[in-house]
């Protein structure tokens, strides 16, 4: 886990490698352990390393293979570079390093393009290649490890996050329209290769893509799971799909415990989380470190889990701590927290991940997390509606959007009141062929771009920020594979996570199984009152956003005159978002020049 960054010029001119420099000096919290440069002339690659997989310097990043001369900057960990190891070393390849970095550069010579094929694990790399001058670029299949690039004049340069492009550019920078009607009605999800600013992209998820040396580019999905049943999945009854949910998941959870320094696990105390713990204390029976978060409780909403965390904790006899943040940590950190996302994001889980993340990475470098499985097994209360729906856009857009684009319109000053995009984006994605059934059309979209540009980001941006691996088991592609097949009902039945739930009984307590349905609450930011509704007061009214006029201000003082009232179908805070965006705007796009 760690940052890249790099240049490509595609004109006689030689690449930075001060603005690399720079680069991976905005991305240090990412790879806090070593950083190396490598200076090709026309190409120059960065890199920031947390030391995870080979702790030696044989390791190090850029690394090059001496005899071809192709280097590569990598992000992530593959989970089966043993096995793929030993499959090269059949093939006649030497290595001269235990790393999965290595394993990539060698895959790529002995299989090409095709080699992300074979890799299991999360992933963002670029591979230069002298020979033929071209830049190999790549991403995992979920899309758990960032890739944004930017082009200016006669060059392209990439970074695993986008502040650590816009911090070293000179370029004007502008919000996107298209992007900012995903923002403000997507649930504040913009799909890729969009970013909130129109000068920014970022690779999508099982995505390959070849950069000539004149500029051209050559991409190409490489994974398209179907969410339909395939031949012989009628034949299947409930308990051989429960069955093969239990093996798939003990196979990606030990995958996960690959490396070289000790495994914890985030215990939020909700059924994904707990599970995850119950199988990980078996493959690490001694010593396994849980962690919890939790914040002052607001009115009647309870701010905490802590009495099922401790259950589990109790359960499999974990080292567990709990951490709480009072309401004054949280608003002093919300700057922090901005600095740290490398795109907007609305939840307001993101300061809980984020002050979780600063207190885990004192005890452990890797963690395993249950982000993922409502989206993959069904999970949500939105899912129920979309079974057998006679118009699924228009119940997708009643169940989950934020806001109609009528209010869209009426949010957004006249310049962004364009076309209404995010339902031609859902539209487009409903179309496909990979799922017929309404509800599989629902959750092959989210499983395949909500996930990964809400949930997915937020975990990655806010333990990153602390030099710590988040791993993510229920994102495993073959356990993603295998669930897309499973009929809708044994997903959504029983409150929705069926067929997960009935697995899971025969790992941890039932109380956690059965509990109400939970998830990290922040009260404060919910119900914005006090010094969390000045701050959104002094953001929205500051003279950068009256200079910069996204939003009609009639618009923004209906929210501020019911701070409380204003919430989205999944019970978020409209007000919030809008601060949100405003604030990291004035943070990342004003502030450049602090």
């Amino acid at each position: 886990m760690c940052g890249i960054a790099g240049e490509i010029r595609f004109d006689s001119r030689q690449a930075s490698a001060s603005r690399v420099r720079r680069m991976m000096d905005a991305q240090e919290r990412r790879g806090p352990d070593s950083h190396g440069l490598a200076d090709f002339g026309r190409v120059v690659f960065g890199h920031r390393r947390l030391k995870i997989v080979d702790l030696t310097d044989k390791a190090a990043q850029p690394m090059l293979d001496e005899r071809t001369g192709r280097s590569i900057v990598f992000n992530g960990c593959i989970y089966n570079h043993d096995e793929l190891r030993a499959e090269l070393e059949a093939l006649g390849h030497r290595f001269f390093s235990l790393s999965d970095t290595e394993v990539i550069l060698r895959a790529f010579g002995e299989w090409g393009s095709s080699c992300v094929e074979r890799l299991n694990g999360m992933f963002a790399f670029a591979i230069h290649d002298p020979a033929s001058g071209d830049v190999f670029m790549a991403r995992d299949r979920l899309g758990i490890k960032p890739l944004y690039f930017m082009e200016e004049a006669g060059s392209l340069c990439f970074a695993s996050s986008l502040t650590a492009l816009t911090k070293t550019c000179d370029t004007a920078l502008n919000v996107d329209p298209v992007s900012l009607h995903h923002y403000m009605t997507f649930h504040s999800v913009v799909p890729a290769p969009r970013t909130i600013l129109e000068e920014v992209r970022k690779l999508p998820p099982a995505t390959r893509m070849t950069i000539k040396p004149d500029g051209q580019r050559q991409q190409e999905v490489y994974w398209s799971p179907q969410f339909r049943r395939l031949n012989g999945d009628a034949s299947v009854d409930f308990d051989e799909w429960r069955e093969r949910v239990r093996a798939a998941l003990d196979k990606a959870v030990q995958l996960r415990t690959t490396g070289d320094v000790p495994v914890g696990a985030l215990l939020s105390g909700g059924l994904d989380s707990s599970l995850i713990v119950g199988l990980l204390a078996r493959l690490i029976p001694d010593n396994l470190q849980t962690f919890s978060v939790g914040f002052e409780n607001r009115g009647d909403e309870i701010g905490n889990e802590f009495e099922y965390s401790d259950i589990v904790a109790k359960e499999f006899g974990t080292r567990h701590h709990k951490i709480h943040v009072d309401s004054a940590e949280l608003l002093e950190h919300l700057p922090d927290c901005l600095d740290a996302m490398a795109e907007p994001m609305v939840s307001h889980d993101n300061i809980a991940f984020y002050l979780l993340g600063r207190e885990v990475s004192k005890h452990v470098k890797v963690v395993q997390s249950g982000q993922g499985a409502d989206e993959v097994f069904g999970g949500y209360h939105w899912y129920p509606p979309m079974m057998d729906s006679k118009d699924p856009l228009a119940e997708y857009q009643r169940v989950f959007f934020d806001r109609d684009h009528e209010e869209y319109c009426r949010a957004v000053s006249p310049a962004y009141a364009n076309g209404d995009a995010s339902s031609d984006f859902v539209a487009r994605h409903f179309e496909s062929a990979r799922a017929d059934r309404p509800i599989d059309k629902s959750l092959l979209l989210d499983t395949t771009v909500m996930l990964v540009d809400d949930p997915v980001k937020r975990v990655d941006n806010m333990t990153m920020a602390w030099g710590l691996e988040a791993r993510v088991p229920f994102l495993d592609h073959e356990l993603v594979e295998l669930a897309a097949r499973i009929p809708p009902g044994h997903k959504i039945d029983g409150g929705g996570k069926y067929v997960l739930k009935e697995m899971a009984r025969q790992v941890i307590p039932d109380a956690v199984i059965d509990r109400p349905k939970g998830y990290f609450p922040v009260p404060e930011l919910k119900y914005l009152s006090g010094r969390s509704l000045q701050f959104v007061k002094d953001t929205l009214g500051n003279q950068a956003a009256r200079d910069r006029a996204l939003f009609n201000h009639e618009y923004v003082d209906e929210l501020l005159d019911e701070p409380h009232e204003h919430m989205t179908p999944l019970r978020g805070s409209k007000l919030w978002q809008v601060a949100v965006l405003e604030a990291w705007l004035q943070h990342h796009v004003d502030g450049r020049a602090s």
